[in-house]
């Protein structure tokens, strides 16, 4: 049901996306992309993501604020996302670090990323905003947060989900009543509190907040004048309207969208080559639980025009066959055998090749011969006949980065460094 009866409230919001972030926790995935821009599911980008929960939560003007590394990003925006038009009222902006308002600053953090850009946004005249993190991944309608901060008539309403206690001193914990108004509100504390009645679950921002538009900006101005603020949502904005004001959580299962009667709410920060590895991994399951195939709310990315994948080979032991495994477009399986895996797109495998447990970024090619297992390989990585990764766990941790879980990150560099 919709909040006012007639027109829902994300007609009159705008979505802000937060994507700057360097994700260094990724690793060498992050030496030449922001993590947002880093390359998630078969043929999507992590933040894909949040921009398809905007698009089909009805949001239509979206704006993304990019810093690090931006140009895998940009590009990424400008191909896949260039199909909002003005004349429909909507908009897609793309708002690298300019120093629009100082000379010598680029964005100092996550509040002033939106502080930069009052003017522009102020233009659109959005009666409402929608922060996101560009680099999660998960499904959410946010038309039902929208719908709480209305009734509850609060300064911000806070994205938050249950996790466990001892994974959740890296996020912002929350305490609140029995009317989800935040009580306090503590940044990555090393000893998170417990949730009322569930003593090892803590109740965790998702760095995911809605604000009606005037009462943003009037916050932003003010933390733009203290000399002492970080100029951070979750360390600055956050804690002061907490204090100060009233602040709401969301429980995201209210709002989270769920593959027909799965009971699971899919959130996934993968911020570490384990947690991204795991992540793309489990969508090979028979009944994952972030269904890719859900047409009624689609991930849209940028749609690479690509020939269909191609099985080529019937001979014993030269067989192009994959099982259990996800194969995009333009990917060749050629005599070689794949399990378990997700091969994004063009990727070549040639004859005798044995691949498990992989996670191969686009336009891989993996040479005659070559056995790998729990690996993740970068974009555009050669990897030579013959090569055994996975087998060797001393070897491996000379070669490549290894992970604590034993799983092997690939690159150029790495394997050039092979022949040295």
């Amino acid at each position: 049901m919709r909040a006012d009866g007639n027109t829902s409230l994300t007609r009159h919001a705008l979505a802000f996306v937060l994507a700057g972030g360097r994700g260094s926790r990724l690793m060498e995935l992050t030496d030449r992309r922001a993590k947002p821009a880093v390359y998630f599911g078969g043929k999507s980008r992590i933040i894909d993501f949040a921009l398809s929960n905007a698009m089909n939560s009805g949001i239509r003007r979206i704006a993304v604020a990019t810093q690090y590394k931006a140009h895998s990003l940009i590009r990424h925006l400008q191909m896949g996302w260039n199909f909002f038009r003005p004349e429909r009222n909507e908009s897609f902006d793309i708002l690298p670090a300019s120093q629009r308002v100082s000379e010598t600053n680029w964005y100092l953090g996550t509040a002033d990323a939106i502080y930069q850009n009052i003017d522009i946004i102020d233009g659109y005249g959005a009666r409402y905003i929608v922060v996101l993190a560009g680099d999660h991944v998960y499904k959410m309608d946010y038309e039902f947060m929208l719908q709480q901060h209305v009734q509850q008539r609060a300064d911000v309403t806070i994205g938050c989900l249950e996790m466990p206690r001892e994974e959740s001193s890296g996020f912002g914990i929350m305490d609140v009543d029995d009317q989800d108004v935040i009580r306090s509100f503590l940044e990555k504390p090393a000893d998170p509190p417990a949730m009322p009645g569930k003593p090892d679950k803590s109740l965790a921002s998702m760095g995911i907040y809605v604000f009606d538009t005037k009462f943003l900006f009037e916050e932003l101005r003010r933390d733009a004048n203290d000399p002492n603020s970080s100029h951070d949502f979750g360390k600055d904005i956050i804690p002061h309207i907490v204090k100060h004001g009233r602040a709401v959580a969301h429980q995201f299962s209210r709002s989270c969208v769920r593959s027909g009667n799965d009971p699971r709410s899919y959130w996934r920060d993968v911020g570490t080559v384990d947690a991204y590895w795991a992540s793309n991994i489990d969508l090979t399951d028979i009944l994952p639980e972030l269904d890719l195939y859900d047409r009624s709310w689609p991930i849209w990315t940028h749609a690479e025009i690509t020939p269909p994948a191609k099985f080529v080979h019937d001979e014993e032991g030269r067989r192009g066959e994959a099982v259990t495994s996800l194969v995009s477009g333009g990917c060749i399986v050629s005599g070689a055998s794949l399990r378990r895996s997700l091969l994004f797109t063009g990727v070549h495998l040639h004859s005798w090749a044995k691949v498990e447990n992989a996670v191969i970024l686009p336009y891989v090619d993996v040479g005659e011969s070559a056995r790998l297992a729990n690996v993740v390989i970068d974009r555009g990585v050669q990897i030579p006949d013959g090569l055994v990764v996975g087998e060797d766990p001393e070897l491996d941790a000379k070669r490549f980065r290894v992970t604590e879980q034993g799983i092997c990150l690939i690159t150029q560099a790495m394997i050039d460094g092979l022949a040295r």
